[in-house]
């Protein structure tokens, strides 16, 4: 009956047919991905591959995960051009000892106090990142 309706009217169902596209709200899921960050420690390139699957096939469907996984992915990114930057620096007295030291430990915390920052609703923040896309 609606549909006669409309085709009297000259009509075409395709162009009435508007697609809203809901992304849901998954804190677990932001969460997650910034703890997922510390695979780096097990496996070497974990901590830069699971945040990327995860961002690559969720930032359509959560809310805020475009942004926290670019987040991520660039703070990783940081990480590893400073870490090869600091290689070098070993045979400069020794400074490059000390900057994988405090990388090591940057990688180490910030992703646990983003976590936690994530799960109270917070907007988490990674100093010392470089900027590859805005």
């Amino acid at each position: 009956m609606y549909v006669l309706f409309i085709q009297e009217l000259n009509f075409q169902l395709p162009n009435l047919i508007i697609q809203f596209n809901v992304m849901r709200e998954d804190n677990q899921m932001l969460v997650l991905t910034h703890l997922s960050q510390l695979l780096d420690l097990v496996t070497g390139i974990g901590g830069f591959l699971v945040p990327l699957i995860l961002w690559l096939t969720q930032k359509d469907k959560v809310a805020g995960m475009d942004h926290h996984g670019k987040m991520i992915l660039y703070f990783q990114i940081s990480m590893f051009i400073y870490s090869i930057i600091a290689v070098p620096l070993i045979f400069l007295l020794g400074l490059g000892l000390i900057a994988l030291i405090v990388i090591a430990i940057i990688v180490l915390v910030l992703p646990i106090v983003n976590a936690i920052k994530v799960s109270k609703g917070e907007m988490p923040h990674y100093p010392f990142t470089i900027q590859i896309l805005k």
